[in-house]
């Protein structure tokens, strides 16, 4: 075998171990229309949600103009966002977002973003789903396109992480949580639903006007460790091979040997 076929196969190995173990990653950008992801209407018909091909981050957006307690965008159809997170790996969710206008009473106020992965499949009592959230970060009409995300470490996690909410449950009045006998992992590992939104659980504002667009939805698998140390093992293997084969040069050929 040749340098450049052992380096090459080498390399395709490599990339093809890495993509396995990265899962991928996917963006909607809304160049293709909604690919699954759905904005808040008003049930009365004033306001809703369209894409808008002048107001993109680098692409049309999904915008919500709306009178409204909050406003959600979510998909139940896109599978690259739904399913088995623990199949994942490390996972990372995010969007780009800017608000135009959010006014309260005429005031210009801010709102919290949170992303919530809903399972309807394990539906607690009287409630319509349970679910794990996030809270993202903020928005208000005074800032740009913003870029907010979340890191989900380990879909197998029992426990909440560090900034993690649940919701399911309210017996013991004191806020949202997850059901009796349901984890963090129980809800990751059947996602029905995906939301970015201002709506955060056990929380209501009143009704609120809303001119808000999102763009560049993403989930995106985090390689594992291990993926690094195998891509850069990989690479010293490629230096070894080409220093073998430099050392094997015969003299003033101008060739390598086979």
């Amino acid at each position: 075998m040749t340098l450049n076929k052992a380096m090459m196969a080498v390399m395709l190995s490599l990339a093809g171990s890495a993509a396995c173990a990265a899962g991928g990653s996917t963006t909607v950008d809304f160049s293709n229309g909604n690919e699954g992801w759905y904005g808040l209407e008003a049930a009365d018909g004033n306001g809703g949600s369209g894409i808008d091909t002048s107001m993109g981050h680098g692409a049309p957006a999904l915008r919500t103009v709306i009178e409204n307690f909050g406003i959600s965008f979510g998909t139940t159809t896109n599978t690259a966002f739904l399913g088995d997170y623990s199949a994942k790996g490390p996972v990372t969710l995010g969007l780009d977002i800017k608000a135009n206008e959010i006014k309260y009473f005429n005031q210009d106020v801010a709102r919290d973003v949170v992303v919530e992965l809903r399972d309807y499949g394990n539906t607690p009592a009287g409630m319509p789903y349970s679910s794990v959230w996030y809270k993202l970060g903020t928005i208000d009409a005074t800032q740009d396109w913003q870029h907010l995300s979340v890191t989900i470490a380990d879909p197998t996690a029992t426990g909440l992480p560090a900034g993690w909410g649940g919701y399911g449950s309210t017996d013991d009045g004191a806020g949202p949580k997850l059901p009796d006998g349901r984890s963090f992992a129980d809800v990751l590992a059947s996602v029905d639903e995906v939301v970015f939104g201002t709506f955060v659980p056990g929380y209501m504002y009143g009704f609120t006007n809303f001119d808000v667009a999102v763009d560049n939805i993403s989930v995106t698998a985090v390689p594992e460790p291990s993926t690094y140390a195998m891509m850069i093992g990989g690479l010293g293997l490629i230096g070894w091979m080409r220093r073998r084969q430099q050392s094997r040069a015969v003299p003033g050929s101008g060739s390598l040997a086979a």
